[in-house]
């Protein structure tokens, strides 16, 4: 049975769902009105004292080949990480669409509006702006820059610092508070944990990745003290209240991380970041990513945008689901030809994809 967990290797990782083409073919207009009858049990986990579906309480250390250390002087993990993680062909890398999930219900509309605050906030400490450049333009890269239409590399990583020492908050916030939940209750978590602290340590790999680039000074590291302190505390009272409002949020954010490393990546593939343009991909980057020897700066964007794209669509799947759901993610994700396309999976294609790997009848 433990060998359904290689489901979640990188090789199968690219492997489509039997659902893709379908499911790709889908409206992106779709209805939130399906025919689908959700049944309560459908997603249930079964009781403590009845086997687990193989893979929902997250992979076992066996299923993953052993890590080594190198020789230097930090004695950097190198080879498979501690959590599962996706990495992404270059026909994946590619996928990634812009979207919005509309908001539809009044826990939708307050999280949307508590991003758009939140995002208020971020660029004003962070320094971010964008402007649209007027069409016809003839200005030059520093007049561009003077006139605010486009950011230095410097304030493009303050933006990325920022950001992802916030972004690493959700996912450990409620996997604790999923932990605790389990212990308190003595039952299972459904798989819910483990996606979340993978999305806790993958946001965590983004900011270390970004800080072999700049090492932020003083005030900076004081603001994101703050920053972080204070979205720890909200978001922690917040989960308590309301789990599912709090996914609706991660996924709107994430889809501003999309937006924003989108720009990014637009920016300097038209020459306006010079500064990035040859730069080599930290090695950090190329052995989490497993990206090739001579990758640059270039690729690091795209497989972080890849990154904030896999939150986007599991955060918003998740927000769809009850508390007590099986998590279908522990299972398995789908390639990044599904997730770069569509902000979210309905219930009933949670069900579908948990359907699918149900044990055989004994």
């Amino acid at each position: 049975m433990l060998k359904t967990l290689a489901l979640r290797s990188v090789s199968l990782h690219r492997a489509a769902l039997p659902r893709a083409s379908a499911v790709l073919a889908m409206s992106a207009r779709r209805s939130l009105t399906t025919s689908t009858v959700r049944s309560k049990d459908d997603l249930k986990a079964p009781p403590i004292t009845e086997p687990a579906l193989a893979g929902t309480e997250g992979a076992h250390g066996k299923d993953t080949l052993a890590r080594t250390l190198t020789d230097d002087a930090h004695n950097e993990v190198r080879g498979d990480w501690v959590l599962f993680h996706p990495v992404y062909s270059p026909e994946e890398l590619k996928a990634v669409e812009v979207l919005h999930r509309d908001a539809k219900t009044f826990k939708d509309k307050l999280a949307v509006s508590v991003v758009r605050i939140a995002r208020w906030g971020f660029d004003l400490v962070s320094g971010y702006k964008h402007k649209e450049i007027p069409p016809g333009s003839t200005m030059t890269l520093e007049e561009l820059r003077k006139g605010g239409y486009v950011m230095t590399e410097h304030q493009w990583l303050n933006r990325i610092l920022f950001l992802e020492s916030i972004a690493g908050v959700p996912g450990m916030v409620a996997g604790a508070l999923r932990h605790l939940k389990s212990l308190r209750l003595m039952k299972r978590d459904a798989g819910w944990i483990h996606t979340l602290l993978e999305e806790a340590e993958n946001e965590r790999m983004h900011l270390m990745t970004f800080m072999t680039l700049r090492n932020p000074g003083v005030f900076f590291r004081a603001l994101i003290l703050g920053a972080q302190g204070v979205f720890y505390n909200m978001f922690f009272l917040s989960y308590l209240i309301s789990p599912s409002t709090c996914h609706r949020f991660v996924g709107y954010l994430e889809e501003e991380a999309v937006l924003t490393y989108t720009r990014a990546i637009e920016e300097l593939e038209s020459g306006r970041l010079p500064l990035w343009a040859n730069t080599p991909a930290p090695s950090i980057a190329i052995d989490y990513w497993r990206l090739k020897d001579d990758a640059t700066l270039t690729d690091v964007l795209y497989a972080v945008r890849s990154d904030e794209t896999t939150h986007r669509f599991v955060n918003h799947s998740l927000a769809n689901l009850d508390g007590d759901d099986v998590n279908p993610f522990a299972l398995r994700e789908p390639n990044m030809l599904v997730k770069g396309k569509l902000v979210e999976y309905y219930v009933h294609e949670s069900q579908e994809m948990l359907k699918h790997h149900q044990p055989p009848s004994q």
